[in-house]
Protein backbone atom coordinates (compact mmCIF):
# COMPACT_ATOMS: atom_id res chain seq x y z
CA UNK A 1 0.00 0.00 0.00
CA UNK A 2 1.30 3.21 -0.68
CA UNK A 3 0.27 6.34 0.99
CA UNK A 4 -0.76 9.88 -0.40
CA UNK A 5 -0.43 12.40 2.26
CA UNK A 6 -1.95 15.19 2.83
CA UNK A 7 -5.15 16.03 5.25
CA UNK A 8 -5.00 12.19 5.79
CA UNK A 9 -3.67 9.05 4.03
CA UNK A 10 -5.19 7.10 1.47
CA UNK A 11 -3.83 3.37 0.85
CA UNK A 12 -4.86 1.23 -1.96
CA UNK A 13 -3.55 -2.83 -3.10
CA UNK A 14 -3.61 -4.22 -6.11
CA UNK A 15 -4.79 -7.34 -4.58
CA UNK A 16 -7.60 -5.47 -3.19
CA UNK A 17 -9.68 -3.69 -5.58
CA UNK A 18 -12.49 -3.87 -4.05
CA UNK A 19 -11.07 -1.21 -1.01
CA UNK A 20 -9.09 1.21 -0.21
CA UNK A 21 -7.32 1.96 3.06
CA UNK A 22 -8.07 5.73 4.40
CA UNK A 23 -6.67 7.90 7.41
CA UNK A 24 -8.37 11.28 8.33
CA UNK A 25 -6.00 13.73 10.56
CA UNK A 26 -9.02 15.38 12.02
CA UNK A 27 -9.43 12.36 13.73
CA UNK A 28 -9.28 12.19 17.29
CA UNK A 29 -5.30 10.77 17.81
CA UNK A 30 -5.99 7.90 20.33
CA UNK A 31 -9.86 8.16 20.52
CA UNK A 32 -12.26 4.90 19.28
CA UNK A 33 -11.62 6.42 15.87
CA UNK A 34 -8.30 6.98 15.07
CA UNK A 35 -6.76 5.20 12.59
CA UNK A 36 -7.18 3.51 9.05
CA UNK A 37 -10.63 2.49 8.12
CA UNK A 38 -11.41 -0.11 5.08
CA UNK A 39 -13.41 1.62 2.33
CA UNK A 40 -15.43 -0.76 -0.04
CA UNK A 41 -15.60 0.99 -3.23
CA UNK A 42 -17.92 -1.16 -4.78
CA UNK A 43 -21.11 -0.74 -2.82
CA UNK A 44 -24.05 1.69 -3.90
CA UNK A 45 -23.36 4.78 -1.63
CA UNK A 46 -19.58 4.96 -2.98
CA UNK A 47 -20.05 8.19 -5.52
CA UNK A 48 -18.85 5.99 -8.82
CA UNK A 49 -19.98 3.17 -7.80
CA UNK A 50 -23.09 3.44 -10.50
CA UNK A 51 -20.80 3.72 -13.01
CA UNK A 52 -19.65 0.22 -13.05
CA UNK A 53 -21.49 -3.56 -12.15
CA UNK A 54 -23.24 -4.76 -9.33
CA UNK A 55 -22.04 -4.72 -5.35
CA UNK A 56 -18.96 -6.57 -4.48
CA UNK A 57 -17.59 -7.01 -8.19
CA UNK A 58 -14.12 -6.05 -8.22
CA UNK A 59 -12.56 -2.88 -10.02
CA UNK A 60 -9.16 -2.49 -11.93
CA UNK A 61 -6.72 -0.48 -11.28
CA UNK A 62 -7.45 1.44 -15.13
CA UNK A 63 -10.90 2.37 -13.80
CA UNK A 64 -9.24 5.04 -11.50
CA UNK A 65 -8.05 7.12 -14.64
CA UNK A 66 -11.98 6.71 -15.94
CA UNK A 67 -12.46 8.38 -12.69
CA UNK A 68 -10.12 10.80 -12.83
CA UNK A 69 -10.80 11.60 -15.84
CA UNK A 70 -14.44 12.38 -15.02
CA UNK A 71 -13.41 14.47 -12.07
CA UNK A 72 -11.30 16.42 -14.31
CA UNK A 73 -14.06 16.96 -17.24
CA UNK A 74 -16.98 17.80 -14.88
CA UNK A 75 -13.84 20.93 -13.30
CA UNK A 76 -13.73 22.18 -16.65
CA UNK A 77 -17.00 21.80 -17.23
CA UNK A 78 -17.95 24.08 -14.50
CA UNK A 79 -15.43 26.31 -14.96
CA UNK A 80 -13.67 25.12 -11.41
CA UNK A 81 -10.02 23.73 -10.94
CA UNK A 82 -9.79 20.03 -10.67
CA UNK A 83 -9.01 18.85 -7.58
CA UNK A 84 -6.42 17.44 -6.46
CA UNK A 85 -4.80 20.13 -8.61
CA UNK A 86 -1.06 20.31 -10.44
CA UNK A 87 0.23 22.05 -7.77
CA UNK A 88 -0.94 19.49 -5.10
CA UNK A 89 1.12 17.14 -7.64
CA UNK A 90 3.74 18.96 -7.76
CA UNK A 91 4.10 19.53 -3.85
CA UNK A 92 3.77 15.28 -3.33
CA UNK A 93 6.99 15.20 -5.79
CA UNK A 94 8.48 17.67 -3.92
CA UNK A 95 7.84 15.48 -0.61
CA UNK A 96 8.81 12.16 -2.35
CA UNK A 97 12.14 13.76 -3.86
CA UNK A 98 13.20 14.90 -0.41
CA UNK A 99 12.43 11.04 1.08
CA UNK A 100 14.26 10.25 -1.59
CA UNK A 101 17.33 12.18 -1.48
CA UNK A 102 17.19 11.54 2.75
CA UNK A 103 17.30 8.25 2.19
CA UNK A 104 20.24 8.20 -0.41
CA UNK A 105 22.19 10.64 2.16
CA UNK A 106 21.93 8.03 5.07
CA UNK A 107 18.00 9.33 6.83
CA UNK A 108 19.24 13.03 7.23
CA UNK A 109 16.37 15.49 7.79
CA UNK A 110 15.90 17.40 4.13
CA UNK A 111 13.63 20.44 3.58
CA UNK A 112 11.11 19.98 0.89
CA UNK A 113 11.89 22.31 -1.73
CA UNK A 114 9.09 25.37 -1.76
CA UNK A 115 7.88 24.67 1.93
Amino acid sequence: MRPVIGAGMVGYAVMGRTHSQAWRSVDAIGGAEHGFRRVQVTEPDHPYAGAWWPPGHGLGYEHTFVHETKDFLEAVAAGTGPAPSFEDGLRVQRVTAAAERSAAEGSRFITVEGS
